[in-house]
């Protein structure tokens, strides 16, 4: 599905995981100090093609989802990817990563059951000669450097993988086979993943 160019929405859902907050104290000459710290949840970008709408798949034994119709594209929503998803949700901020783009909060929820208002990254046309990911350049300016997150994506590639590595904050790639999409084991990758960050993240007990 070919996209547009369009306005990058601010990451923020309105039933996202809240903040966590740590107060820790500390006594030096005497004085008590108070250090505040917010934790935002780690960023969780999903891909829809061959992560969500799934294709490629044997007809006579298809998955549990439904059909539905897209721009006069027929797409197959796995009810189990959506029902992942939404156990996902309260460990991440959720935030749709595809050519889709504002069409996913205007579908998705009706078809499965995902929160609505969920943000998306908007992607401009892919510029000539570049060997990155095409949807690199877009994701970088949404998430900034300092942001971890997860991405879930049917077509990473090895520029994403280069990418992953050298950003510097903790960054996970989840590569889906687009007849099965998101799996229950990649679905307890990326909880763990998020409850070890969300452990290193804690404050350390005295």
């Amino acid at each position: 599905m070919s996209s547009r160019l369009g306005q990058i929405r601010e990451p923020g859902l309105p039933d996202t995981p809240p903040c966590r907050t740590h107060l820790n104290f500390s006594y030096g000459d005497g004085k008590e100090s108070v250090v505040l710290r917010t934790t935002r949840p780690p960023l969780l970008l999903v891909d829809i093609d061959g992560v969500i709408s799934l294709f490629g798949f044997d007809p006579a034994q298809p998955p549990p989802g439904r059909f539905i119709t897209v721009d006069g594209i027929i797409h197959f929503l796995s009810h189990d990817g959506g029902a992942r998803l939404l156990e996902l949700a309260e460990r991440f901020e959720v935030v749709w990563c595809s050519g889709w783009e504002e069409k996913a909060d205007e579908h998705l929820p009706f078809a499965l059951g995902v929160p609505a208002g969920l943000p998306h990254i908007s992607f401009p046309p892919a510029g000539q000669g570049s060997d990155r990911h095409w949807k690199l350049d877009a994701i970088d300016r949404f998430a900034g450097a300092h942001r971890p997150l997860a991405w879930i994506d049917d077509a990473h590639d090895d520029s994403c993988v280069a990418w992953a590595a050298e950003r510097g904050v903790p960054t996970l790639l989840v590569t889906t086979e687009p007849a099965t999409g998101l799996t229950a084991a990649h679905s307890e990758q990326l909880s763990g993943w998020a409850a070890e960050l969300a452990r290193r993240e804690a404050p350390e007990a005295d």
